[in-house]
């Protein structure tokens, strides 16, 4: 996810659905190890209570709750703010399952963010002993992140040179030939979000949305310069803006050749790159001045293809049922897509009736239901 989605009313309705699983931890009077069970978390608007802050190392299992009025959102940090793994769009009332995988014994941190905001109310968490990262030990996963690896390097090296093409075209002061490159620009993003978003400070810094700033936060990256395209005109800074978002996203490549990623990080990352459908493509929130919501709903779905594609084999293996299930509502979705295609787009979100924006997060909630099982058959 991009910081901050705000939810909105089509969110909370269609996440009624999305009854999946996930966690979240803070400030708990029991500070006990893990047990075998799932570490039970209970979010609310203002308190993280999570039930362990030990576990051993190896598939670290989370349930929360949420009790509060706000959606919310449940991470788990490495040092340096490294998102070892995230849950986001808890409505009020629902539980969501996040299963990650810790191989290295030390310190972390938890999350829960009320609100989908902010640094979120944090609680140390202590991770003991250490065990051989299952991609290491099986063959499968070794295969499948492999694969997904390249994936992500094929999209982080159109991401460079695109961003580069898109920071001269506003620097040159061509209006026109920068709003037209600007949603095909995004594309390469918004299919690798989960890997952008594992390095906390970059996300922001090339997505953030001007409605979700914190105070003192400098509005840069994609959307500050979406804002000078359509809507205030380019800036005095514009320049500086389009330099800096290229210098981040060559910073995000640099970064991203160097991580490491687990089956688990695919299973989790094909469900959040959903989650961003629901929290801000399918409500029209995301491109609120170019209104280009559709080219990146069409990325979220081929990021998450994409890592189940690399999985593929394991599910196949273990759960047979659930690879139909995906292809079916994958394909649905794909239909609802392609009927919004114009030229070698699609219609701006403020073409669509109300019946079809209600058609596709219909879709995106049938879709989001089997994605939600995927890490818990990955993690056996």
């Amino acid at each position: 996810m991009t910081v901050r989605k705000t939810p909105s009313l089509a969110v909370l309705a269609g996440a009624a659905v999305l009854v999946t699983l996930a966690a979240c931890d803070s400030k708990s009077d029991t500070a006990g190890a893990a047990a075998d069970g799932p570490i039970k978390v209970a979010a609310s608007d203002s308190a993280c209570e999570v039930s362990a802050t030990t576990a051993k190392a190896g598939n670290v299992t989370f349930e929360i709750t949420n009790k509060g009025t706000k959606v919310t959102e449940f991470y788990l940090y490495a040092e340096g703010d490294r998102i070892m793994g995230e849950v986001e769009n808890i409505a009020p009332g629902l539980n969501r399952r996040l299963i990650v995988e810790v191989a290295d014994a030390g310190k972390y941190q938890t999350a829960c963010k009320p609100g989908m905001a902010g640094n979120g109310i944090r609680g140390e968490f202590t991770v003991t002993g250490g065990v051989a990262k299952q991609n290491d030990t099986n063959a499968q996963k070794a295969d499948a992140t492999k694969s997904y690896a390249g994936y992500i390097a094929n999209n982080t090296s159109a991401l460079q040179d695109e961003t580069v093409k898109f920071a001269d075209l506003v620097k040159a002061g061509k209006t026109d030939e920068a709003k037209a490159a600007y949603a095909r620009t995004r594309v390469y993003y918004e299919r690798i979000e989960p890997v952008a978003e594992k390095f906390g400070d970059l996300d922001p810094a090339i997505d953030v949305r001007e409605a979700d700033l914190e105070p003192n936060q400098q509005f840069t990256g994609f959307h500050r310069l979406e804002k000078d395209l359509f809507k205030t005109g380019l800036q005095p800074d514009s320049g500086q803006i389009a330099d800096k978002l290229v210098t981040d996203v060559k910073d995000l490549v640099a970064k991203s050749k160097t991580l490491e990623l687990s089956a688990l990080d695919l299973a989790n990352g094909a469900k959040g790159l959903l989650d961003e459908v629901a929290t801000g493509k399918i409500t029209g929130e995301e491109e609120a001045f170019s209104h280009t919501d559709l080219w990146d709903f069409q990325a979220n779905v081929d990021g998450s293809k994409g890592a189940i594609a690399s999985l593929r084999p394991i599910l196949q293996a273990k759960d047979a049922a659930l690879v139909s299930t995906l292809d079916k509502e994958f394909a649905n979705v794909q239909g609802l897509l392609d009927k919004q295609r114009t030229g070698d787009g699609f219609k701006l979100y403020t073409e669509l009736s109300q019946d079809q924006v209600k058609e596709f997060a219909s879709a995106v909630d049938a879709l989001s239901e089997p994605l939600s099982k995927v890490a818990e058959v990955v993690s056996k």
